[in-house]
């Protein structure tokens, strides 16, 4: 060893010098759990959450008891036939000749069942212009997206033949075909976007691509691997695809960001003289340590999702605490053996005029530099450090106010699509004249026996009440199963599409119908459920775990800066600076979204809300990604300080070459959230749109001038600890670049983090 042998204390340290001297065994060990990972995940199969499941409250004891009695509800669908314009009416021969025709060509394609006409069931608005043929597919709710093309064809035959009418389809089949169509290829283009835009952002920050491939392949293989792992998992937590969604977005970030840190550490080292080894070294026992930090802090921070009681959200948490672990372990393990195999070809396939080494012979500047640009920022905010914590921290309080006046919302059809899809238009009209006729509430009604005459009396009397209380305007349907002794009665909402209006009758039929009606018959069951009960329900049950949810991860995340940095303010300032960055994004999302303020510059429009569950979730996503940040840069300053540097200096030393890292890490982030906001989906435009802003926020603002202005205004004070508190157990470590390169190594020594 050119440098003398070295001695490394804490987990990271140690395993990164294990991996630097069992190489092969390393990078076998990696595939070997990659590949395993992939084939015992694929053996076991996915175990999707089920509908009884997603939701608690009377939604879910709606759905269970729709699952008990094993009755398979069928994906119904409606015709809707209108006329355009006031010539026309539902007793005209023309208007009774459509129906026929639409009744003949649904049925006549052999995929439905219980086709009926509005002449039958009275599916005709007040205005007499509109009315329904209603059916249900055959085969299961969930598939019948694929087999509707052959309706929709013989839909859309009858339509050409009278052209004086208005006959279109909607149903949960024919949206889920729509939506598959127009979106699936979406949400495919933006996740395999994402690599190849890491890769470039990664070509110009290393300028070699063998360098710059080395993030990518982490992520994608600790991706891999826990796709396997969430087959494994979910026989004891269910997954569904939102969580692979948030696992392949969460997994590219982290992935791309630990091996990045690591990465960078070894080249600056070696720029400055280190041997390989020795470079190796000190990047494992230095950023190899604040990866680890940074990855539990994150896995803490999505555990948080665990506690909302929400099976997608519990879903999302999991599945995005096993990537970061994955690709935390993989940090500190195979990558410093790939690095100790590839040696100097770690810089093959040089780009001309990208080389960060090539520049700095230009320019004459070192590593220890760092960047220019940061380096005049910092001079600015280090000789006025008040004044510029009180512009930076007033402007993003004021970007955050907007956030005060948060609605949340589970987003309509039309708020989420706007008028790009056609059936978008067909869902308007149907409200329009059958309010709440698309998506009507179901009272799932379970009696011991369900002819029994005073539960008849009881049903009839709910459908009676449920129109005389303004509630609905019916028709309201029963569908009995009598082998199960339950009936479905289908209650169409006033209010339809406004969630608001609709949301109110729900309460109504639940508070008042019901209880006077169903509700004094002994031992009935009738929960209700539907489109606007799922929303109600969701939004109280979310709104319930916010504070828990909260309280755990401010609680713990702030439990692990003290604990790996031993500095009570150090916990403090991150805990309150993330929240800043947090509430920064809510507000560009309420003033963008909610507000329209620059809407169109995102290609999104003012839709009135933001989205229930984003609220909650970026909550937890950005807390722990702003971690990474701040674990990194703060690390490199008390390294700095710990060197014998005053706490001015090591502030300035610590930002400046952690500058080009960071801002590397950031851009490759807000490039892949970015995509997400390219999408056509309102709320996957507020998803992209508020983790980039967050994230571009953090990444400048926060660690580029509020950190090293609190850290400046504190001086000494950023590494105080309370003499109570120095029982606590000691999780850092004192080791400088020159300890390690000095030291010899005692394999004896025992082990910290």
């Amino acid at each position: 060893m050119g440098n003398g042998d070295t001695r490394v204390r804490g987990i990271a340290a140690r395993a990164g010098g294990w991996s630097a001297r069992h190489r092969w065994a390393a990078v076998g060990i990696w595939v070997l759990f990659v590949v395993l990972a992939m084939a015992v995940g694929s053996a076991a199969g996915r175990v999707d959450i089920k509908d009884s499941d997603e939701l608690k409250g009377e939604t879910h004891t709606a759905a269970k008891i729709i699952e008990d009695a094993g009755i398979k509800q069928p994906a119904g669908e409606s015709v809707l036939i209108q006329a355009k314009d006031g010539t026309v009416t539902a007793t005209d021969p023309r208007f009774r000749a459509a129906v026929t025709a639409v009744v003949r060509a649904v049925d006549g394609t052999g995929r439905v069942t219980d086709v009926t006409s509005p002449y039958d069931t009275k599916t005709i608005s007040k205005d007499g212009r509109s009315a329904l043929v209603q059916f249900d597919m055959r085969g299961d709710a969930d598939t019948a997206g694929d087999r509707v093309e052959p309706v929709l064809k013989a839909v859309a035959g009858v339509q050409k033949d009278h052209p004086q009418l208005r006959i279109e389809e909607i149903g949960a089949a024919s949206m889920r075909k729509t939506f598959s169509d127009a979106f699936g290829n979406d949400f495919k283009q933006a996740e395999y976007s994402a690599v190849p835009v890491a890769l470039g952002i990664l070509l110009i920050a290393f300028g070699a691509l063998v360098a710059a491939l080395l993030p990518v392949a982490l992520a994608i293989t600790a991706i891999m691997a826990t796709m396997g792992l969430m087959g494994v998992v979910s026989h004891l937590q269910a997954m569904n695809d939102t969580a692979n969604s948030v696992m392949l977005l969460v997994g590219m970030a982290v992935g791309v960001d630990y091996c990045l840190f690591y990465l960078r550490r070894e080249r600056e080292e070696r720029a400055a003289g280190r041997d390989a080894e020795t470079a190796l070294r000190i990047a494992a026992a230095t950023s190899g340590r604040a990866v680890i930090v940074s990855g539990v802090t994150v896995c803490v921070a999505m555990a948080g999702m665990l506690f909302t009681g929400l099976a997608t959200f519990e879903a999302m948490g999991l599945a995005s605490l096993m990537v970061v672990a994955v690709a935390m372990v993989g940090s500190v393990t195979v990558l410093p053996a790939l690095l100790s195999l590839l040696g100097k070809r770690v810089e093959k396939g040089r780009i001309p005029f990208l080389h960060p080494d090539k520049r700095r012979a230009r320019t004459g500047r070192s590593a220890d530099e760092g960047s220019r640009l940061w380096s005049a920022v910092l001079k600015v905010v280090l000789a006025r450090p008040a004044v510029s914590l009180v512009v930076a921290a007033g402007a993003l309080l004021a970007i955050a106010a907007p956030a005060l006046g948060m609605k949340t919302q589970n987003l309509t059809l039309d708020q989420e699509f706007g008028n790009k899809l056609p059936i978008v238009a067909t869902y308007n009209r149907v409200n329009e004249a059958f309010p709440g006729g698309s998506e009507p509430a179901q009272v799932v009604v379970k009696a011991k026996d369900i002819n029994a005459p005073e539960v008849k009396s009881a049903i009839a009397g709910f459908r009676t009440e449920a129109i005389a209380s303004g509630a609905s305007r019916g028709p309201v349907d029963v569908r009995l199963h009598d082998g199960q002794n339950v009936a479905v009665i289908s209650v169409p909402l006033v209010g339809g599409s406004d969630l608001d209006k609709a949301g109110a009758n729900l309460e109504l039929l639940r508070d008042k119908v019901r209880p006077d009606t169903l509700g004094k018959v002994e031992g009935v069951q009738a929960p209700i459920t539907g489109q606007v009960a799922g929303s109600h329900d969701f939004n109280d049950q979310l709104v319930g775990s916010v504070v828990p949810v909260f309280a755990f991860v401010v609680v713990f995340a702030f439990l692990l800066m003290l604990l790996s940095f031993r500095s009570l303010t150090i916990a403090i300032t991150s805990i309150v600076l993330n929240l800043l960055s947090v509430g920064a994004a809510y507000g560009i999302l309420v003033a963008v979204f909610q507000h329209g303020w620059g809407a169109s510059l995102v290609g999104a429009h003012g839709v009135g809300a933001i989205v229930t569950w984003l609220p909650l979730f970026l909550f937890v996503i950005l807390f722990g990604l702003s971690m990474d940040y701040h674990v990194f840069v703060v690390s490199r300053i008390r390294e700095a300080r710990l060197r014998g540097r005053t706490t001015k200096d090591a502030i300035t030393h610590g930002v400046v070459t952690t500058a080009g890292v960071v801002t590397s890490a950031a851009v490759i982030m807000v490039a892949v959230f970015a995509i997400f906001g390219t999408l056509s989906m309102q709320s996957m435009k507020q998803m992209g749109v508020g983790l980039a802003a967050a994230v571009l926020i953090d990444a400048t603002v926060i660690r580029g001038v509020l950190l090293p202005a609190v850290m400046a205004l504190l001086g000494e004070r950023n590494w105080y600890l309370p003499k109570w508190l120095h029982r606590l157990p000691d999780l850092t470590h004192e080791e400088t670049p020159q300890a390690v390169a000095a030291a010899v190594r005692d394999e004896n020594e025992p082990l910290g983090v």
